[in-house]
């Protein structure tokens, strides 16, 4: 179950069977070029516009939102790219990679991956589905339901189809939303000042660096499921660097067109682009280009959420388990879209990251522990001692506990992010408990 068909080389379409196992050294392929497109077509789409305006719903005005979008955007990019570098020497993917930290207990982590992809399927497919339901005049289910369809077929496929699908969408999408730039640019007014001061100004500008943060680093743990098919003497440095290149340009560049475009798209997205599009023709192809950078970001949920569902040690083929990931989005898709998307868009958008960043911690310091010397690192062959692995699981849940006075959102409010004003730490907490924690228990435990 666990393995399978494995794509030969670059072009390769027929459908990957292969799951959690290593790739073999005779199926690897490709050059790290091809991970900058991977990752910067699937943040051009409309959740990305959507988050981008959040930071003038929060008061920072153009200037300040746009920074502190682009700090929290790099900061989570250099995560996934350094995770990235773990693809080609393990030949595995990222919840496969951290089962040589957490042992058995992987599948708590596993089963919050699984979870949060079917979240972030809906993220993307919501807006997919609002385009395509205005430009052909059907019921919103319909248009989602035809979506996350051809969504399943490129996710049934797999790592191949994945990778050439974004860099062909990596040109269509760019050109697109520089076009809605120019047209947004000549015809409204795009720099606004901030509408808070003081502590409030301090909170919203904090609260805007996490959900920035949040979107990026939620990537963290997909990286090396796009890279695992590189072979293991590939240029770290070049990986890194394509990764985190590609990631941070896609958001910064798509978030920025959302500040921007606040004033005009807020919360009718879809007939915002519309409205600044022109209508006609350009408007709908606009519309179709939404729906389709919605499916070149969804199958990477699916493929990601695939590979978590069979970490959690779920024997079921690969393809078929990435189609139950687009069929559970469904129904979340139609939740987001029932009332006040604003609200419930930042709300999952926060929830469905707020474990990761302790995950990241937990995986990294076992990493430096483990592979320190060695080019290549089979995970299948390691041992992970079973104290190791339950210190891993109480730390990653200890760090979100810790977190948790730290949150903003409609549905934890922490007293410390109250008394800030609204200012969200929560993820670097989280980040920083499991570091100390687990780094200390691991330095101490050191044979």
């Amino acid at each position: 179950m666990f393995s399978g068909h494995q794509p030969s080389g670059v072009g390769d379409l027929s459908v990957e069977t292969h799951g959690i196992a290593p790739i073999s050294g005779d199926h690897r392929y490709g050059s790290p070029g091809r991970l900058f497109t991977v990752w910067f077509a699937p943040q051009v789409n409309m959740s990305g516009v959507f988050t981008g305006t959040l930071a003038i719903v929060l008061g920072l005005g153009f200037w300040l939102g746009l920074l502190a979008m682009v700090i929290g955007t790099v900061l989570g990019s250099l995560v996934v790219g350094y995770l990235s570098t773990w693809g080609p020497r393990t030949g595995t993917g990222q919840l496969p990679n951290a089962r040589m930290a957490f042992g058995g207990t992987v599948v708590v982590p596993a089963a919050l991956q699984w979870l949060s992809s079917i979240a972030w399927d809906a993220l993307v497919g919501l807006f997919g589905g609002e385009a395509l339901s205005v430009l052909l005049g059907i019921p919103f289910w319909v248009a989602v339901l035809i979506v996350l369809g051809v969504q399943g077929v490129v996710g049934f496929f797999g790592y191949e189809l994945i990778h050439r699908l974004q860099a062909v969408l990596t040109v269509v999408l760019f050109v697109t939303f520089l076009v809605f730039t120019a047209k947004l640019v000549a015809g409204h007014e795009i720099v606004v000042p901030a509408a808070v001061s003081g502590p409030d100004l301090v909170g919203a500008f904090v609260l805007e660096v996490t959900i920035a943060f949040s979107l990026a680093i939620s990537w963290a743990t997909y990286a090396a499921d796009f890279s695992r098919y590189l072979p293991a003497d590939v240029s770290p440095v070049r990986v890194f660097g394509f990764s985190t290149a590609g990631l941070a340009l896609g958001y910064v560049f798509v978030q920025g067109v959302g500040i921007a475009a606040a004033g005009v798209v807020g919360e009718h997205t879809v007939e915002g682009v519309r409205s600044v599009m022109g209508g006609g023709l350009l408007g709908g192809l606009a519309l179709l280009v939404i729906a389709v950078a919605s499916i070149g970001s969804g199958v990477m949920n699916d493929y990601s959420g695939s590979l978590a569902l069979q970490t959690l040690g779920v024997r079921v083929r690969r393809p078929v388990s990435a189609v139950i990931v687009t069929v559970l989005a469904f129904a979340l898709i139609l939740w987001l879209h029932a009332a006040d998307t604003a609200t419930r868009f930042t709300d999952v958008l926060l929830l469905v990251s707020y474990w990761i960043p302790a995950f990241v911690a937990v995986v990294v310091v076992d990493w430096w522990r483990r592979a320190e010397g060695r080019p290549t690192v089979d995970p299948a062959a390691e041992v992970t001692g079973r104290r190791d692995a339950v210190v891993a699981l109480v730390v990653f849940v200890v760090s979100y506990l810790a977190a948790i006075p730290f949150m903003n959102t409609s549905l934890i409010q922490g007293p410390v992010a109250m008394a800030w004003h609204g200012a969200d730490i929560a993820y670097f907490v989280n980040l920083a408990v499991a570091a100390v924690l687990y780094g200390g228990y691991r330095l101490m435990s050191r044979d």
